[in-house]
């Protein structure tokens, strides 16, 4: 009987992971101990200073992901459901219930809301702004088709979150870094939609495809990842950082191009590919070399 209930407990643990997409934590938390990294720099602390603080930005950043992504399987359950693309996701195929899923939502958010008192009370008073943005972008392809940029705009605010947990007020210059990665969400999040082109329009969803038609869209795609590297240069000289920096900003935009030169308007087989594999490795390869140049510098 253990032995089943602990395999039971298994098997739900790994389709919650599965859920929730947990493997794309990958795209928003190398941003937010980026933003962490140049406020320790910004301050002059040294690592082992805030090491606890940095365990914490990522028990908040994984509570936060994980309770807007169980909101949004919640919320879309019933539209998942007749998407030929997601009818199989878990809620809509039964393999998890309605009501496990809620409560799952409600432990997320319950441990951002902790972690935030234990870094500091500015964290703690803005946890349920966080909670709101990243929550409410559920609601907005059902009225706009700037849902990319609100999505874009709940990744974005990691970094800025994670720069005030370790100085404990708000540095102007991390909306550099904020609008950098909502911009960048926002870009290949509308890759992504063009995938559900024909089932948003029917369903009357928006979206930048809806709206424009994917051919445009993917213009506008491009548009955004411009302005990311735009803002990402604008956060570099404003820290007056380096060489590594600037090599990290160069492979963005080498990836970023080949990102767009893998879909088109009349082939989207390769949407998967642009939008996991890549974007995985943009902010990876983005935060190791940022990291190091920090690190370098300040000889932390």
């Amino acid at each position: 009987m253990h032995s089943a209930t602990t395999m039971s407990g298994w098997r739900k643990l790994r389709l919650t992971l599965e859920m929730i997409k947990f493997e794309h934590s990958v795209f928003a938390l190398p941003f937010a101990l980026t933003g962490a990294l140049l406020a320790i720099y910004d301050g002059g602390l040294s690592l082992s200073s805030v090491s606890g603080k940095i365990g914490w930005i990522i028990v908040a950043m994984v509570g936060c992901r994980s309770a807007a992504m169980a909101f949004n399987r919640i919320l879309d359950a019933k539209i998942d459901a007749q998407n030929p693309r997601t009818k199989m996701r878990h809620l809509p195929a039964g393999l998890l219930s309605t009501q496990f899923a809620w409560g799952f939502l409600i432990a997320m958010a319950a441990l951002l809301v902790f972690a935030a008192a234990m870094l500091n009370p500015l964290c703690l008073a803005l946890s349920p702004v966080a909670l709101f943005v990243v929550l409410f972008y559920s609601y907005t392809k059902r009225f706009t088709a700037a849902s990319h940029l609100v999505l874009g705009l709940a990744l974005g605010i990691a970094p800025a979150a994670a720069s005030i947990a370790i100085r404990g007020s708000l540095d102007p210059r991390i909306g550099w870094l904020t609008a950098a990665v909502m911009l960048w969400t926002a870009g290949f999040d509308v890759i992504y939609s063009c995938q559900d082109y024909e089932f948003d329009r029917r369903s009357g969803l928006f979206s930048l495809p809806c709206r424009l038609g994917i051919a445009r869209a993917l213009l506008v795609s491009r548009i955004f990842h411009a302005g990311m590297l735009v803002c990402l240069i604008a956060l570099a000289w404003s820290f007056s950082l380096g060489l590594l920096s600037a090599v990290g900003i160069a492979l963005v935009a080498a990836l970023l191009v080949y990102e767009h030169s893998l879909v088109h308007a009349d082939d989207l087989s390769r949407v998967d590919a642009a939008f996991f594999t890549v974007n995985g490795y943009v902010s990876l390869l983005f935060f190791c070399l940022w990291a190091a140049d920090v690190l370098w510098r300040k000889g932390l």
